[in-house]
């Protein structure tokens, strides 16, 4: 065994072993940093194209036409797009960005490019963007059985994550040399990339999945919010994952005026902040992807409190050296979650059902943090920020709380005979529910 298969671990040695997934994951790391360099690319020719006296509202709007969009896309187009299989899906949501994103670029050169195209393209160009995610998860649910999902899960949100510390500052070097708008044409590069990696077609799938695979070959797939109505479990499971994105919202607001006007520090230490968080969170995805017999509601749920617990400190005037550091620990905690809470999904739904309730539940929780941020601002102007992040962390802990409660009374009532319709860990068998996979 080579030193490298030595380092790596036998879980992350077995999925990266598929060849449908290496290549799966080929593109996806390829397009996560493209987004990850969007980040700073977007805001920045928001701001080279925007008349001066509308530069604020043009960013803005920038940035949310990058990401809301696609709960207006799960809704809307949810009649056609549920009978899709998933690598279909993922082929349109990697197409659609790359057209849209190379259409900027495109005007740029042509010097089209006005603030309203602009907006309309990255508007469009998100619309597919909860079908791209669920595509992408059911294809994982195709190609590994239960017990081998948190690993592969793993390993696509640790690349997302550190696509966030590398692709900022990559883009910041690139920005400086060229005009922000072909920057932006890489992430139109990485986006046809994936396409073709997650185009090219896989080994047939098993019996287990061939209705996954073929969702119109089996039963209709329907809405995903009509199937969510039938299945109170999965509705608390995204119930629980939006109120912890909302209640995230908040910190997006609060932490940069806490920066500036609390700790009177610069751009520099903001961005330290997010840093050691990104950091923190490629190290706890990498550890929790390995937690294959964990089971997964206490582990979401130490997730959810450990990252409100980090957050108190910052309420009661922690010197920079402690709030940093707990920054850190917060990104090693949340790092884990998106593997497991996707994980209960594609454990939890019917193989056929499973893009259509993945694409349901991204229209909800993509909503969640641009809300939670809008009471934000509320809440700054009352609170200050320091209070805003004390408040956001204690709600979050009362969230672990609450949804604590909440399964020990399930599992009170199941043993003496009740019947107690709130989220249960997931209909596979036990043996799944532990080892299984957000």
């Amino acid at each position: 065994m080579t030193l490298a298969a030595r380092l790596v671990p036998v879980a992350y040695r077995t999925s990266l072993a598929e060849p449908a997934f290496r290549r799966l994951l080929s593109g996806l790391v390829v397009s996560h940093l493209g987004d990850g360099m969007s980040v700073v690319v977007i805001a920045w020719l928001a701001l080279r194209i925007a008349p001066p006296d509308r530069a604020g509202l043009v960013v803005g709007a920038a940035v949310a036409a990058y990401t809301l969009p696609a709960a207006a896309g799960a809704l809307l187009l949810a009649r056609w797009l549920s009978r899709i299989p998933a690598r279909r899906l993922v082929v349109a949501n990697s197409l659609l960005r790359a057209g849209a994103l190379g259409a900027v670029v495109l005007l740029h050169l042509l010097g089209q490019l006005t603030a309203g195209r602009y907006v309309a393209l990255l508007a469009l160009s998100s619309l597919l963007a909860a079908w791209g995610i669920a595509g992408t998860y059911t294809l994982i649910s195709e190609i590994f059985p239960a017990e081998r999902r948190l690993p592969a899960n793993a390993l696509v949100g640790t690349s997302q994550q550190a696509a966030f510390v590398a692709g900022p500052a990559l883009a910041g070097l690139l920005i400086a040399a060229v005009h922000p708008a072909l920057v932006l044409g890489l992430d139109a590069a990485s986006y046809l990339l994936l396409a073709v990696q997650a185009g090219r077609p896989g080994p047939p799938a098993t019996a287990s999945h061939t209705a996954a695979a073929h969702p119109a070959s089996g039963r209709a797939a329907g809405s995903g919010f009509r199937i969510l109505a039938r299945r109170p479990e999965l509705v608390g499971l995204i119930a629980v994952t939006a109120v912890f994105y909302f209640l995230y919202g908040p910190v997006e607001v609060a932490l940069p005026l806490y920066v500036a006007d609390e700790l009177t520090g610069a751009a520099g230490l903001l961005g330290g902040y997010w840093t050691v968080f990104g950091i923190g969170s490629v190290v706890g995805g990498l550890l929790g992807g390995m937690l294959t017999r964990a089971r997964q509601w206490p582990v979401t749920i130490a997730v959810i409190a450990g990252w409100g617990l980090i957050l108190v400190p910052f309420g009661l005037d922690a010197p920079v050296g402690i709030t940093m550091a707990c920054f850190a620990v917060g990104g090693l905690v949340y790092g884990p979650f998106p593997a497991f809470s996707l994980a209960l999904f594609q454990n939890a739904a019917d193989p056929a059902d499973l893009p259509a309730v993945l694409a349901a539940r991204g229209a909800v929780t993509t909503a969640a943090t641009p809300l939670g941020a809008a009471l934000g601002g509320s809440l700054v102007a009352g609170l200050g920020a320091a209070g805003t992040l004390l408040a956001s962390g204690l709600g979050t802990v009362g969230l672990a709380l609450l949804i604590a409660g909440t399964l020990l009374l399930h599992a009170r009532h199941r043993h003496t005979g009740g019947c107690l319709r709130c989220p249960a860990p997931t209909r596979s068998p036990p043996t799944a529910a532990r080892t299984g996979p957000h």
